[in-house]
């Protein structure tokens, strides 16, 4: 008889190829959540960003507003008058 190899094919027992999948499917759910946490961040940095842009264009707005209301002040509205009913 001849004697067997010590090769990868005689190692493979089928507890061991389970545990093969299940490790490579664990570092691929490792990997895709690490993907997802920086993609969130990033979308969250971009989001803090553009609020602080629009924050600051709508109190440039109301400064300007309220520098032309001082300016030219609004005319008082014209009340209602009410029809007598016929």
């Amino acid at each position: 008889m001849r004697p067997r190899k010590n090769s990868v094919m005689n190692n493979k027992s089928p507890a061991r190829s389970r545990a093969d999948i299940q490790f490579a499917s664990q570092s691929r759910d490792t990997m895709v959540k690490s993907e997802l946490a920086k993609e969130r961040a990033s979308t969250d940095a971009k989001t803090a960003k553009l609020k602080a842009l629009r924050l600051a264009r709508d109190a440039e707005l109301s400064a300007e507003k309220a520098r032309q209301d001082a300016i030219n002040p609004p005319k008082p509205a014209k009340k209602r008058v009410k029809k007598p009913a016929v």
